[in-house]
């Protein structure tokens, strides 16, 4: 059973204040964490982590990971202005996008951010896109620095969430990326990277280590033939967490100790320069301290039996689409030993609105409080109004045992404003 940072008198003390139901973050569980993963790649004096924004665009937790060093993984123009405003620019942003409108390619461009390019037609939509990036880029050289993304096809297997690399829609193939560093080179650039991004949620160490084994002896075989030096790869992210109590978490120091001996002898061996280790995890950061707090609202006894809860599938989508496990607490009976079998529900008019199926849990009653766990990263961030459903708020457990809103819900005003 998963051990809470809060009982159930906390909880109700802060439901009091924030009515369910309402996305709470352990700010204290995500600093551990987050150093963890720093001495494990302490190794590599450039080791920067790029916090996947995606995961959970919310400007507290960006900033609570900048205490860090933790840079900002963006992918749209909503997320290039939360990395601004919260003090990340220039190389503490990697933009990575696909199918990217000119708009955004400016605000990168703008922000001096690491422009990760998902095509090889994207290198002559730069100078189309950026009016003044013809004249600028061999002026800018020696800070502005570009990277692009491998798809390596069937080299490189994926996983069932992001599927088949040679599938998606993702990145170069081997041939288009030494044909777009040499357009990169004999543009005056100066600071390469290398990037790729292959599997979602994935729990075997020795995939994230094989990753990084692809990419140094790419980066050699691109050094030989264009003369260039990489000034960092990117191993992307992709490091799953127990979802499920039999799953057992990444080993972060085996797969640390696993990259450098890859390193010492597919980077230093070859008399290469050093090379930079960067990592885009979001998921493994702030997922599994991350909890959706709901309260039952109604008991149905029908051809099953239907635990209603005042949260829905647009306060955490996962189960709903990819028929997720997320596991469920039921704070003060936990150890009741009574139990029953339910189909844990929202009230959205959709029959997969449902968290769990057939799922054994302690008899609950009308007012219970319910934790869905593991809800800190694709929880709130995937929300939607359908149905009119309003988006929840977002809380912090901080350290000292306080709480603070680091997001309002959404009123009816809110949903009403944008319409003419």
């Amino acid at each position: 059973m998963r051990t809470l940072p809060f009982d159930k008198a906390k909880l109700e003390e802060i439901a009091a204040t924030y009515p369910t139901p309402f996305h709470i973050y352990d700010a204290k569980a995500i600093r551990a964490n987050a150093k963890r993963l720093k001495k494990a790649f302490s190794w590599n004096k450039g080791f920067r982590e790029y916090f996947a924004v995606k995961a959970c665009p919310n400007p507290e937790l960006m900033k609570l990971l900048k205490e860090f060093d933790f840079g900002s993984d963006c992918s749209s123009m909503a997320e290039l202005v939360l990395a601004e405003r919260v003090g990340n620019t220039g190389d503490k942003i990697m933009f990575t996008s696909n199918d990217t409108p000119a708009e955004e390619f400016r605000k990168a461009w703008e922000l001096n951010a690491i422009i990760n390019l998902d095509d090889i037609t994207h290198w002559d939509y730069l100078y189309e896109a950026i009016p003044e990036f013809g004249s600028q880029v061999a002026a800018q050289a020696d800070f502005r620095i570009f990277c692009c993304r491998y798809n390596p096809g069937p080299l490189k297997g994926g996983n069932a969430i992001i599927g088949k690399p040679e599938e998606a829609k993702y990145g170069f193939t081997r041939e288009q990326l030494f044909d777009c560093y040499a357009k990169m080179k004999a543009a005056g650039v100066k600071h390469f990277g290398l990037h790729t991004m292959v599997a979602s949620n994935e729990l075997d160490p020795d995939y994230i280590v094989d990753t990084a084994k692809l990419l140094f002896t790419l980066v050699g075989e691109i050094h030989d033939q264009l003369g260039i030096d990489f000034e960092f790869i990117n191993i992307g992210g992709g490091i799953g967490i127990p979802y499920k109590p039999d799953q057992k978490a990444m080993d972060l120091e085996y797969v640390g100790a696993g990259i450098e001996k890859a390193y010492e002898e597919l980077v230093e061996k070859k008399g290469m320069k050093p090379i930079k280790l960067f990592m885009e995890c979001g998921r493994c950061i702030t997922g599994p301290y991350g909890y959706l707090v709901s309260r039952v609202r109604h008991i149905k006894n029908t051809y099953r039996l239907y635990a209603g809860l005042d949260a829905c599938m647009s306060n955490l989508m996962r189960p709903a689409l990819y028929g997720a496990y997320h596991e469920i607490i039921v704070p003060g009976k936990e150890n009741s030993g009574n139990t029953s079998v339910y189909d844990v529900t929202g009230s959205l008019c959709e029959n997969n609105d449902k968290f769990a199926i057939q799922r054994v849990l302690p008899v609950m009653e009308r007012g219970d409080l319910v934790v869905i766990c593991d809800a800190g990263a694709h929880g709130y961030a995937m929300g939607f109004q359908y149905n009119g459903k309003l988006r929840s708020a977002e809380l912090l457990l901080e350290e000292d045992g306080s709480v603070r809103l680091i997001r309002r819900a959404e009123t009816l005003d809110d949903y009403f404003a944008t319409l003419v």
